[in-house]
């Protein structure tokens, strides 16, 4: 865990816009991440304005599981270096709200060429992320007064646009920065499937919880009972990281859910969540175990010299062939470890404790090119702090 750390800080993490990107291209120092778009690439939104396949596509994702990492690592250590990590990354999540001057829109990534460029289209997986982290962070005791004051305006800024955009008139979309809305659905928060069901009254419970504004309270109510109930079956074929965002968005509802029977309704999906992901742990371990090192050892591409694209709606998407397959299984391997231990993490098996230590102890964290290591500390270090590893 300490060198897939080291790899973490050393190889994914943007100094000059302090986030994560979400590949590499290579191992040599200082070429990791020369795939990313240019400024003048993210200006004119090529290749497309999700930055779908360019390494900046899921920044706030990434920084908003960092957060919550580095909480559970300092529970389980009172590490005091970690404040500074987490300053460093609450400084990437607060770029990503601010530097557009588009109020409570959260950009994936800032371009770390100019550090200012964004992609206008977001998402609600890039949100989840985003509330999720910065509200565990915010009832840590890392933050100081002023952080938290920033984390209280950028909260409430989130909520305010969930508020104006998300209605019967937009399809309940909180449109791209420019006002537009999205073509690909993926900014959609109501009338929605299973596992993101419970998405957007997770934001405003978010938004209460760190302000105590009575119209995010009011919000929450009107969305929480309906969306527990179309949470109950969720889609068990959906990827690991679909259920881990549904498992955050239930885990922060349960917290604050002052109604005892509809606190139980929320463990109760969120056990479901689990039973599906410990069958998905199981699958893609076994799958890796069919990889051979060199297999996992796999670069990510230059997305700009890719012979294959996809039109995603009118979004030309470049695709990486066969290493899609390797970043997606190591990010899978993380997220659905992570999902056995949110909600009880008591009912850990011993079966599943030993998998997820043979995982860490078998994984060549120098040679793994996804950013879905993250996802291995932050099972890791949830594990630790319930005392489990």
């Amino acid at each position: 865990m300490d060198r897939a750390w080291e790899v973490t800080w050393n190889r994914f993490y943007l100094p000059r816009v302090q986030t994560f990107g979400d590949y590499l291209s290579s191992y040599d120092p200082g070429r990791e991440q020369a795939h990313l778009p240019t400024a003048e690439e993210v200006k004119r939104q090529y290749p497309n304005p999700c930055g779908y396949s360019t390494g900046m596509e899921d920044g706030a994702i990434l920084g908003g599981a960092m957060l919550s990492l580095l909480c559970d690592r300092f529970a389980a250590t009172r590490d005091e270096s970690l404040r500074q990590k987490a300053v460093n990354v609450f400084a990437g999540l607060y770029r990503c709200a601010t530097v557009h001057g588009v109020r409570g829109f959260v950009a994936r990534n800032v371009c770390p060429e100019d550090a200012r460029s964004t992609y206008l289209n977001s998402s609600r997986d890039q949100v989840t992320h985003f509330v999720h982290g910065l509200w565990q962070y915010y009832r840590s005791p890392l933050p100081d007064e002023a952080t938290k004051q920033q984390i209280r305006v950028i909260l409430g800024d989130v909520a305010e646009r969930m508020i104006a955009f998300v209605t019967p008139e937009n399809d309940y979309d909180f449109c791209r920065a420019d006002g537009t809305r999205c073509p690909l659905g993926i900014c959609r928060m109501w009338k929605v499937q299973a596992h993101e069901a419970a998405r957007l009254p997770m934001i405003y419970a978010a938004a209460w919880d760190v302000t105590r504004e009575e119209r995010y309270r009011e919000q929450w109510r009107h969305y929480v009972a309906e969306a527990i109930e179309q949470s109950a079956n969720p889609d068990e074929h959906k990827p690991a990281y679909a259920l881990l965002q549904m498992q955050c968005s239930l885990e922060l509802l349960h917290e604050l859910e002052p109604d005892v029977a509809r606190k139980a309704a929320i463990q109760s999906c969120m056990t479901h969540v689990r039973e599906l992901a410990a069958k998905r742990f199981s699958s893609v371990l076994a799958n890796i175990g069919q990889k051979s090192p060199e297999e996992m050892r796999m670069l990510g591409p230059d997305w700009r010299t890719v012979p294959e694209w996809k039109n995603q709606k009118g979004y030309p998407n470049p695709q990486w062939g066969p290493y899609r397959e390797i970043w997606h299984l190591t990010r899978e391997a993380g997220e659905s470890a992570l999902i056995l231990l949110m909600g009880d993490s008591s009912s850990l098996t011993e079966a599943q404790q030993t998998a997820l230590t043979k995982l860490i102890a078998g994984f060549d964290y120098a040679h793994n090119s996804s950013c879905g290591i993250l996802y291995h500390q932050a099972a890791y270090w949830k594990a630790r702090r319930h005392h489990l590893l």
